[in-house]
């Protein structure tokens, strides 16, 4: 196990940094060559990185971590391009990431999280339960280790969502810190709004979201047109129910003028009937809001619907006034859907010891 008293370069901003540097009597620049190789170059050995003088290397390799807070340790790519990361983390966590290609852009669903808290009984991640939240280093260091992964002729990481393992604002500070470094332009420069974070509803998280008055896009997990419905599937409903979420919503886009993406993940027979649609659209009227369909990725107990029956829900939403999109079905070959993968892994790891 790596000695816990180092930290990882991986995870401090650039003024950090610097400060760091400043404290051995070293220039500024010396900062700014070591961010730009660790998150534009992805570089994963403080040996790569040949412009520093060798007692800075050799400093950086006695007093941090390597530039990587994971390694990837398998690898699963879909007929469609979806390719799936299971990492390891330094007490031997598994997390997962998910890249997705399109013309132009290619996008990251990173994790926040070793396993969840939240306990949602369509998520495979929830019902492997929660172990620890991750530092900002190992955040940012699942784009840095895909990117220097991606097959040729992929498109690069140009968004980012945190839609992967583990609920982002259970783990608030290390996620907007980890979303800062993401931005940096002397880094992967990416945009605010290049960045979703979901959440499942944690009220007040979503209020001091709100307070930051930021550019980076807020998603909603609601899953369900009533608190009845909504509790079952997802426990963080009785302790902050529909009513309770959706005002704090008002007031993150009355605050910030920004629109919501309101994630609903439809399971047959249970939340994708015409009627649960006019339901969802009355909850939803006269908000800054978009509808993100999600035919649920098959779990136990729960399978998705057929493709006449969601284009017949996004309809009904479009016919009263709510804008909706059918999230397009990738990567079911490779256990795509949160937190499959790794427990496929913890599987065959048991079936080989």
């Amino acid at each position: 196990m790596e000695n816990m008293d180092k930290l990882h370069v991986a995870g401090l901003h650039k003024e950090e940094l610097a400060q760091l540097m400043a404290e051995q009597g070293w220039p500024r620049f010396r900062a700014d060559q070591v961010f730009r190789w660790v998150h534009q170059k992805a570089s994963s050995s403080f040996e790569e990185m040949h412009n520093l003088p060798q007692e800075v290397v050799e400093h950086l390799e006695e007093k941090y971590r390597t530039p990587s807070a994971c390694r990837i340790i398998l690898t699963r790519e879909s007929q469609d391009g979806t390719i799936k990361y299971l990492f390891e983390l330094f007490d031997h966590s598994t997390i997962e990431a998910v890249y997705i290609p399109e013309p132009g852009r290619g996008t990251l669903c990173i994790s926040a999280q070793v396993g969840c808290a939240m306990n949602c009984s369509f998520c495979a991640t929830g019902r492997s339960g929660f172990v620890r939240n991750l530092s900002r280093a190992e955040i940012v260091s699942q784009v840095n280790a895909v990117r220097g992964a991606l097959p040729p002729g992929a498109p690069g990481v140009t968004n980012i969502v945190f839609m992967g393992m583990g609920e982002p604002f259970a783990n608030f500070t290390e996620v907007m810190a980890a979303a800062a470094v993401m931005q940096d332009k002397a880094g992967m420069n990416l945009g605010q709004r290049r960045i979703t974070i979901s959440t499942c509803g944690l009220v007040p998280e979503i209020l001091q979201f709100a307070d930051l008055n930021t550019q980076i896009n807020l998603a909603v997990s609601l899953h369900a047109p009533d608190n009845a419905r909504r509790s079952q599937v997802m426990p963080i409903n009785r302790r902050y129910p529909i009513e309770e979420l959706l005002e704090a919503c008002r007031v993150y886009t009355a605050k910030t003028n920004r629109r919501i993406s309101f994630e609903y993940a439809l399971m047959a027979g249970f939340n994708d009937a015409p009627h649960d649609a006019h339901m969802l659209a009355g909850l939803l009227k006269d908000m800054l809001c978009h509808v993100n369909l999600i035919p649920v990725n098959p779990v136990e107990g729960f399978q998705r619907p057929r493709s006449d029956e969601v284009k017949l829900f996004k309809e009904i939403l479009e016919r009263q006034g709510i804008p909706a999109s059918i999230r397009k079905e990738r990567g079911t070959d490779i256990e795509a859907a949160c937190g499959q993968l790794r427990q496929v892994h913890k599987g065959e790891r048991r079936r080989g010891e």
